[in-house]
């Protein structure tokens, strides 16, 4: 019952902080964005708030044998910066910039049923299925097998 409980509490709690934030308003975020314009510096103390609440966390976390709700942790393997990530991130960026929304507030908002939203949202869903199907395509070679062994445990 609490493997449930708890991945929905930490959801709401979550969503939560994205409309208290502001995070949810495409305009809020554009305008933290436009950095040489009407910038509105709002949302750094929002990031800034996250990663003080983030870091001890983590930092408790890694100090215990297993977490109180799995078996395991599943800390990421992998910390070198390569094309794909890099790649990624543009993308990302490039869209977080273009639109205002990134994954976790385009979902928030499907609730105003706003057509640009579902749009985004779609093709947000879409380009994760053909990652998906691209990455499942593809032959798994560890470049290094340090990684394969952190990863691992």
């Amino acid at each position: 019952m609490s493997r449930t409980i708890a991945p929905l509490l930490c959801g709401l709690i979550f969503g939560t902080g994205l409309l208290v934030s502001g995070m949810v308003q495409p305009t809020k975020v554009l305008a933290f964005l436009d950095i040489f314009g009407a910038w509105d510096p709002s949302l750094a103390v929002v990031m800034a708030a996250a990663l003080a609440v983030a870091t001890p966390g983590f930092m408790l976390a890694r100090q215990r044998a297993r977490p109180v709700l799995a078996g395991q942790y599943f800390w990421p393997g992998k910390s070198d910066v390569d094309a794909p990530l890099v790649l990624g991130a543009g993308l990302f960026g490039i869209g977080w910039g273009l639109v205002g929304l990134c994954p976790g507030p385009a979902l928030e908002s499907l609730a105003t049923l706003s057509p640009g939203v579902v749009v985004f949202v779609v093709a947000m869903a879409s380009g994760m299925f053909l990652h998906d199907k691209w990455q499942a395509s593809r032959p798994i070679v560890p470049r290094d097998a340090s990684v394969v062994r952190a990863a691992d445990g």
